[in-house]
């Protein structure tokens, strides 16, 4: 079939990309499902750092690639095998679980070693690419490539939600709630009465601060950016403050999340954790970015540090929890979303994401 999605035709433009335009927004072909392979109609799909990586070429993925991993969609067709019904809403999550591995017998601590492998590739889980523009092969971006009408993706790509979860909301939780809510549920697993700080308020860690708020914890927020500081507060926070005050006031806290991606905000998240506290980190910086931390103070203060890729989360098992935490009015997801663009405005959304202004936009159809 003919759908219209929006490919990154090379890594490593620079910005601003409303100059650059390393994105085309055009027709492609989409085949139809294979073996437990779904056909979706996109509503809804939000815009992340991780499209940003690709990008900027942070992470180097093959091109020609039709972005987008976070989205929520309507099934519209089913491959052989394929257990889901025409008709359901379906979070759309960027690890693939094939539920086989060894990998995915830890729990989510690691990721899915096959679905790892189809993303670096920029295939699906199943094999091959089901994108082509014009007789050329386009590859999958993390198993999803949302920016488009439609999308074929593996049934394990996939989690259903009732119709009663909104499109807006039910994107989201595919990854900035699966990874900011997963780095303090999964990871961080904070005591009741456990202060949470949150350094870096983009998408995935006002997730992490809606969620710690929703769980009870008193939460400290810490950005540079002072109108993230003001919702942060609007959220729940106890207190919002720049990374540099809060080092300078000695703020401190047992479980203390990442989210900003860089080795300076993981240095400032390690600084502010409390002797036997954790930090956890979900950011993905430069692969070349090192940060310095005291071994001694490893020791000494008996430090945890955990990574956590996708908020160690299994999306069937997590996505569940947090629509319950959603339909009590606990989880307002809808204030995470900064804008609602079409696929014609990505260029400007990736300088707002790249100046740190926005926190989800969403691409909606």
């Amino acid at each position: 079939m003919r759908i219209t999605g929006a490919v990154l035709e090379r890594c490593g433009a620079p910005a601003p990309y409303t100059e650059s335009r390393p994105v085309t927004v055009g027709p492609l072909e989409l085949d139809p499902p294979g073996e437990r392979e779904v056909l979706v109609r996109i509503e809804a799909a939000g815009l992340c750092h991780s499209d940003l990586s690709v990008v900027d070429g942070n992470r180097a993925r093959p091109v020609p690639m039709l972005l987008g991993h976070e989205a929520a969609g309507i099934v519209e067709a089913t491959g052989p095998g394929a257990r889901l019904a025409v008709g359901q809403r379906v979070v759309m999550t960027f690890l693939p679980r094939c539920g086989q591995c060894a990998q995915c017998a830890t729990d989510g601590r690691l990721p899915c070693g096959v679905g790892s492998a189809a993303n670096s590739a920029g295939t699906l889980v199943g094999g091959g690419r089901r994108l082509s523009r014009e007789g050329q092969e386009v590859h999958h971006h993390l198993g999803v490539s949302a920016f488009a009408t439609h999308a074929v993706v593996s049934e394990t790509s996939v989690v259903p939600v009732d119709d009663d979860v909104p499109p807006d909301v039910a994107a989201l939780l595919g990854c900035a709630v699966l990874t900011g809510g997963g780095a303090v549920v999964n990871a961080g697993r904070p005591a009741p009465g456990d202060r949470v700080a949150v350094v870096g308020l983009g998408g995935v860690g006002m997730a992490a601060l809606l969620v710690a708020v929703a769980l009870g914890h008193e939460v400290v927020g810490i950005d540079a950016v002072p109108a993230k500081l003001d919702l942060a507060r609007e959220l729940g926070a106890s207190l919002a403050v720049g990374p540099q005050e809060a080092v300078d006031q000695g703020l401190r806290a047992p479980v203390v999340i990442e989210a900003a991606g860089s080795a300076r905000a993981f240095e400032t998240a390690y600084a502010l954790t409390a002797p036997g506290g954790t930090t956890v980190t979900v950011g993905l910086p430069h692969p070349d970015a090192r940060a310095s931390v005291s071994p001694l103070s490893l020791t000494a203060e008996a430090h945890t540090v955990v990574g956590s890729y996708l908020g160690s989360a299994v999306p069937g098992r997590d996505i569940p929890r947090y629509v319950e935490l959603w339909r009590a009015g606990r989880l307002p997801l809808d204030r995470l979303v900064s804008d609602r663009i079409t696929l014609d405005d990505l260029p400007a959304a990736l300088d707002r994401l790249a100046s740190g202004a926005a926190l989800r936009q969403l691409v909606m159809s």
